[in-house]
């Protein structure tokens, strides 16, 4: 039996028809104060496409990713289902948003930074390597 998520024991499908301000009381406060300031202060322009873009890919049922600068872009009840490529500093990083992400940001799920494999020291890196011998 597949385990059916709730967000602070409120199914999805409520979650969906619940309006922003019902959804606000749901949050963490540091969700709250910055879907309050986005309400507030106008959103902008690259905020509003991508909620269109979103809104589009979950009426047409696409399967296309669509492509965000936006790490700081809260997941909301709507948001699920659809894939985005989230720019990690290097390259479009694609995560797909499920049920268990709502209320977390977008850039908690693509790593900026990867891990550091050196190699060997190479001729002049030091003193003593300028008396190594070349094959």
């Amino acid at each position: 039996m597949v385990k059916k998520f709730d967000y602070r024991g409120i199914p999805l499908e409520e979650l969906e028809r619940m309006s922003l301000d019902q959804q606000l009381k749901l949050f963490n406060s540091r969700q709250r104060r910055t879907l309050r300031r986005y309400m507030s202060n106008g959103i902008s322009d690259d905020r509003r496409k991508l909620i269109e873009n979103i809104k589009v890919a979950k009426a047409n049922k696409e399967d296309t990713s669509i492509k965000t600068h936006l790490r700081d872009l809260i997941i909301l009840p709507y948001h699920v289902g659809v894939t985005l490529k989230v720019y990690s500093g290097k390259e479009f990083v694609p995560v797909n948003i499920t049920t268990e992400m709502i209320g977390h940001y977008v850039g908690e799920y693509v790593i900026t930074n990867k891990r550091v494999t050196h190699g060997s020291p190479g001729v002049g890196a030091s003193r003593s390597s300028l008396y190594v011998p070349l094959k």
